[in-house]
Parts: structure tokens; sequence; C-alpha cells
């Protein structure tokens, strides 16, 4: 795919966020299609950037360019815009795919240099408590965006993520909650996760609930995402009509659901509130490592470390 449109972006096409996407095909073959989506959509931020900047080709790129994109960054972190671990992120996508088309390391700037990521959470997430999240649910269920409360009704009730849940078969899920009490989340997981990689999750009498609402919306479809939209058009209404939500509401994203789910199932597993919940951890080290062990595993997260940003630090 390299020689593809001559050497303008390094052979990888005309259009600049066409050869990103050209590009990382290439680094990850035809698996990793989560991976893909999300540094696809990342890439595309950098190259409205390098618009502002004249830039139209990745051969004009060089170490300053991405020293001012950075600086860029750095500059949104600091005025409250954009969080630390969103900009390194962003910066860490602009290394997989320049390294992509160049097929060197040249310019690869550490993502830390936006700032240090904070990997402990210390607030409280705003839907821990139930009665908040009613709130917006019942706003987008006014406007006729039941899809879109769905997805944050089964962030909160399974604590999947964004993708996970708008590519959820709630009909098949149903099927597996009354069969086994628990479900197999497959589908639109980070990492390039899929069939063969298990994934379960507890069902209690509100998941079930949730599932049966959005096992009806879904119908005959096999997932959520209108059949009309692709899932790039779905995500993008989606994250609008949340934004759009009275700023009086406090639950900033889904990602806040996920945290308040993790929260819930550490007080279900250990008899105590969460760290960040108390303000302190309360339970026993063992029976805390091993609430972090499972809450992971129903995350979707290989590390227990990550769990922290979740649900507080360990200590």
């Amino acid at each position: 795919m390299g020689n593809v449109g001559g050497n303008r972006n390094y052979g990888y096409g005309k259009q600049l966020a066409w050869a990103g996407k050209n590009a990382l095909a290439d680094r990850y073959g035809h698996g990793h299609f989560a991976t893909r989506a999300t540094h696809e959509q990342r890439w595309c931020q950098f190259v409205r950037y390098l618009k502002g900047l004249n830039i139209r080709d990745a051969r004009q790129i060089d170490q300053s360019t991405v020293r001012q994109y950075d600086l860029w960054l750095k500059a949104q972190v600091n005025s409250g815009q954009v969080r630390v671990a969103y900009a390194q992120n962003l910066l860490s996508t602009v290394n997989v795919v320049l390294q992509a088309m160049r097929k060197d390391t040249v310019l690869l700037l550490s993502p830390t240099v936006v700032g240090a990521r904070c990997n402990v959470r210390s607030t409280v997430p705003a839907s821990y408590d139930r009665t908040v999240l009613a709130s917006p649910i019942a706003i987008l269920d006014n406007k006729g965006e039941q899809r879109v409360a769905l997805i944050a009704a089964l962030a909160r009730d399974v604590g999947l993520r964004f993708r996970e849940a708008s590519l959820l078969n709630c009909q098949q899920a149903v099927k597996q909650a009354n069969r086994l009490g628990r479900i197999n989340i497959t589908q639109g997981t980070k990492g390039g996760r899929g069939k063969g990689v298990d994934r379960w999750v507890p069902v209690n009498a509100d998941t079930l609930h949730t599932l049966k609402a959005a096992a009806d919306l879904q119908g005959k479809a096999s997932n959520l995402v209108p059949a009309n939209l692709t899932y790039a058009q779905w995500r993008d209404h989606a994250n609008s009509q949340w934004r759009n939500i009275p700023k009086a509401v406090p639950i900033k994203g889904f990602h806040d659901m996920r945290a308040a789910y993790a929260c819930e199932r550490y007080q279900v597993i250990t008899g105590f509130p969460a760290p960040v919940i108390a303000g302190e951890r309360l339970a026993p080290k063992a029976s805390d490592t091993d609430a972090r062990a499972i809450i992971a595993q129903e995350l979707g997260h290989n590390r227990l470390d990550v769990v922290a940003s979740y649900i507080g630090s360990a200590k």
C-alpha cells in the first residue's frame, strides 16, 4: 500500500487524512479495528492542525512541526480544555502514524512532554448516584434520542465503553443473561480483542432491565448503531447529543459511568465503599486486590494498576 499515489505523503495517498488511514492499515494489517479507528480519529485532529500551518503533505512535517503541536497541546491542557491523558494520546497517534509513513523514528516525541498523567481517581463519579443519571436520560428520551440514552445506561449498568455498548448485540445478551446470569463482551473491545477472548460481566435486575430495553430498540438489527449511519457518524452524533445536555448535569461523559460501575462493583465484591468514595481504602488489602483483579477483567483491562483511575488508590 505504501506505493500508492507517488511520493506525496510518502506514497500513502494525496490527502493527509486518507494517507494516515492507509499507513495505519499498513501497520496493523487486517485486525485491530478499534485501535485503528481510534488512531484515525486522532490523526484527523492533527491534520486539521496542520492545515492551519498550510501543511498538506507529510513530507513537510519536521521536528519543529511536531514540537509546535506539542506546545499547542500543552497550552490546551493548561487552559483546562483537554485532559493530560487525551493530549498524550493525540501525540502518541502522531508518533504511530508518522513512524508507519516514514519507516523511521526520527520525529518521535515522548507523549509525556505535554504533562504528567495522574492515573488515580480522586473525585467521585457523578453518576455513582443513579438519580443523577436519571436527568440526562430523561432529557435524551424527550428529544427522541433513546439510543444515546441506552448507551449511557449500558455504560453505567455494564461498565461498557461507548463503542462496546454501541456494538453489543443486546438480543443475544438478554438470552445469555437469562441463561447464565452474565454476558460475554466480545464486540468493539479495545486492543483487538474479540471472539475467543472471554470477558464476562455479571447481570443483576437493573442490568437485565436495561438490556431488555436496548434489545427492544435494537429490533432485528445486530447492534444499536442506526442502520442509516456508519459507526463514526453515530459516535459523533451521540457525543454531540451528550454535550448539548444542559451544563447543570454534572456528568462529563460516558467514561464517568464506567467509573461509577467500577465503584459499585467494588462495594458488592468487598463489602466496603471504593477508596474514592470513602476517601481511603477501608477493605483489607487482600480483598482490595481481589476486587481490582475482577473489576479489571470486567472493564476489559489487562493491568490492575489501571483500575485506580476508576475507583481510587489501593494505598
